[in-house]
């Protein structure tokens, strides 16, 4: 493949995410789940928050609207440039959790919204996180277990393959349920656990489908006619008004 056909299919790729991060993100449920964590933020006005993994931006945005001075942190130069298109009056920078670009003690909040599973060391961005925080500061971490995706279909224990096989390939699938510990090892006082249950049912979800059986088809947890043979059933509910997904957002806060 040549360099221009990589750069085509990145590009398709990223669309292909951002399009399901949108049609997620603007469900009423996910918008009240963004409200809850920022609620949790204790937002004090003209105060620095850093949102982690901040995508395309919506977060950094929103918190920029409550009177927030809002940084959104990601590593990928490609979200970020669409973050900087989309929210050209916000402020972004290129880093991941493990190193982020504050001084000790610099920032009142410190948000991450789906960030956890990707990490390999969740325990070292948890460290930074207490770093960058200001004695007194909020931490808020927001994601979903993995594991514990659940989708209807006629097939249940190849559904359970699937779900099961795409966790297996992330760095901390399971970080939901760990968030407590993480924030507890870090030295944050004050934890508290929420879980949040969203339920998907639009076709605009399928992408997302799609995203869970095509990485556990490569690995060989299943074949390529199983997985064809589960998105074709997937695409059949959709058609009919049929889809169901739904997934648990856990929701930590703690202080520093």
């Amino acid at each position: 493949m040549s360099r221009n056909q990589e750069a085509v299919e990145e590009h398709r790729d990223t669309q292909s995410l951002l399009a399901v991060l949108d049609a997620a993100d603007q469900l009423p449920s996910a918008t009240r789940l963004r409200a809850r964590s920022y609620e949790l933020l204790s937002l004090v006005p003209g105060s620095t928050v850093v949102d982690i993994g901040c995508g395309a931006g919506r977060a950094v945005a929103e918190l920029a609207e409550r009177g927030i001075h809002a940084v959104g942190v990601d590593p990928d130069p490609v979200m970020l440039t669409a973050a900087r298109e989309r929210w050209a009056a916000t402020e972004f920078r290129e880093a991941g959790a493990e190193n982020l670009p504050f001084a000790d003690g610099s920032v009142r909040g410190y948000r991450a919204d789906k960030v956890f599973h990707v990490l390999r060391e969740p325990g070292r961005a948890m460290a930074e996180a207490r770093r960058v925080l200001a004695p007194g500061g909020r931490a808020v971490l927001v994601g979903q277990d993995w594991d514990a995706i659940m989708i209807d279909s006629d097939d249940a224990a190849l559904t359970r393959t699937i779900v099961h096989a795409r966790a297996d390939l992330l760095g901390t699938p399971r970080a939901g349920r760990q968030y407590r510990n993480l924030l507890l090892d870090s030295g944050f006082d004050d934890v508290t656990v929420e879980v949040h249950t969203i339920v998907f049912t639009d076709p605009a979800m399928l992408s997302l489908l799609t995203r869970l059986a095509e990485p556990a088809c490569m690995s060989g947890a299943v074949d390529r006619d199983q997985a064809d043979e589960w998105l074709i059933e997937q695409r059949r509910r959709a058609e009919g008004g049929r889809l169901f997904i739904a997934i648990p957002f856990f929701v930590a806060a703690a202080s520093a």
